[in-house]
């Protein structure tokens, strides 16, 4: 025995009912009054279309919201999307020989000091690498188990016979004194 729908469409009267509803809910969104207006009379085409979907379950205006948030969301996706990214154009810098605004997709990630920042990695790993060698074995062993092979914590902990709240501990510790011996001897150069 079928449930009679608790709410009907309506669709002669939706734009006087409802227009002003979801024209303020998407400004709200998209702060353009065009595109607000577009996405709207979009929302409402695909509701058109999807009306032999609707079961009566939610109230009209709902159903329609529904419909809405999905239509800005594409939106988003859109312009996020590699082909709504040709457009955006962004400033690198404003003067000099770098002067100059670049289409985002086009822009140079890199202006050339690669060899700098290679170095600079590589004496900053060493620096850890060095730091991580000072702490203590179990420190050591507990922080390199969870933050550079990513054990689980329960697996550590089995491993080592410790406790979650041990293993947090540790770390916490580990890192602090991590942190410690960078500052002294990596930032301080």
């Amino acid at each position: 025995m079928s449930e009679e729908p608790k709410h009907k469409l309506d669709p002669n009267n939706w734009a006087q009912k409802h227009a002003d509803y979801l024209f303020n809910y998407t400004i709200t969104r998209v702060n353009k009054e065009e595109l607000a207006k577009d996405i709207v009379q979009e929302t409402f085409f695909s509701a058109l279309k999807a009306q032999d979907n609707y079961r009566g379950q939610a109230s009209e205006r709902t159903w329609l919201i529904s419909i809405l948030k999905r239509k800005i969301i594409d939106y988003y996706r859109k312009i996020n999307s590699k082909k709504g990214k040709v457009e955006v154009r962004m400033d690198f810098y404003e003067d000099g020989e770098r002067k100059g605004k670049w289409i985002e997709e086009r822009a140079p990630s890199s202006w050339g000091n690669e060899a700098e920042k290679n170095i600079e990695n590589t004496e900053l790993k060493s620096a850890i690498d060095a730091c991580i060698a000072f702490l203590p074995e179990k420190y050591r062993m507990v922080f390199l188990l969870k933050t550079v092979e990513n054990y689980e914590t329960e697996e550590i902990c089995n491993e080592l016979d410790i406790t979650p709240s041990n293993l947090w501990v540790i770390i916490h510790r580990a890192r602090h004194q991590l942190r410690k011996c960078l500052e002294e001897n990596w930032f301080a150069k």
